[in-house]
């Protein structure tokens, strides 16, 4: 069990929610069980029973748990998991996710961006379409090795999100900021594959400066493919590195 020595925040009540909900992501607690003991738990934590239960709320609006009268807390399956939750996604890239996650992540990306790409096309400002530039400018310009690498990936497609001038699109990208940085930072672990993106984007980019809302459909798709192959290779890497 995780050590619950950590500093605590201001807010003793989120401390409390990320501790359980660390627990519960990383399969401490398994879904279908229930929480164990109220008054154990917050003995360990060294809280009350009432900030225990505001913790629980919080778990409770993320999806995370449920309450059922007479019988206790119950951790509820996976599924009914907000994973466009920022917490939630930090306590699960936290708890070292297996593939599986991360391809979950790809297969969502493979079905939003390529759409988000050709949105872009059509509806990109003079600006937009100047933040982009400057976002792939940096991309090319990082220093292979530091988190220039994968933040500057990060602010290309969020500026890719933006530049659809759709309310959705732009905080869907807000919303999973924490699982695109996570995996861009892993993806570019391994520096000829972040080189070898990088004409894929180029050419992402250039679509949408053509507006050629087809064409930058097309190329945000192979660079997604490419980039989920390179993302299995680090995975397959990292896994043999650890055997």
């Amino acid at each position: 069990m995780k050590s619950a020595t950590r500093n605590r925040p201001q807010s003793i009540y989120s401390w409390v929610a990320q501790e359980l909900g660390s627990r519960i992501v990383s399969g401490e607690y398994v879904p279908g069980e229930y929480i164990p003991n109220e008054n154990d738990i917050g003995e360990e934590l060294g809280v009350s029973r009432t900030t225990l239960r505001e913790a629980f709320k919080l778990l409770t609006a993320k999806g995370l748990i449920e309450s059922r009268p007479k019988l206790g807390t119950r951790i509820r399956p996976r599924k009914h998991w907000n994973m466009f939750d920022a917490e939630v996604l930090r306590w699960c890239f936290s708890s070292n996710p297996d593939a599986k996650f991360y391809m979950s992540l790809y297969e969502m990306r493979e079905i939003i961006e390529p759409n988000a790409a050709s949105l872009a096309a059509l509806h990109r400002t003079d600006e937009q379409l100047a933040a982009l530039a400057e976002a792939y400018q940096a991309m090319e310009n990082a220093k292979v090795g530091t988190d220039a690498v994968y933040k500057s990936d990060l602010d290309f497609h969020l500026a890719l999100l933006e530049a659809t001038n759709n309310e959705f699109m732009a905080s869907l990208g807000v919303t999973i900021e924490t699982a695109l940085e996570n995996s861009f930072r892993l993806s570019s672990a391994i520096a000829e594959e972040y080189v070898d993106s990088l004409p894929g984007h180029k050419a992402v980019f250039l679509a949408i400066k053509e507006q050629d809302p087809t064409l930058a459909k097309k190329e945000m798709q192979t660079l997604l493919i490419n980039a989920r192959h390179a993302l299995e290779h680090t995975l397959a890497a990292l896994k043999d590195t650890a055997e």
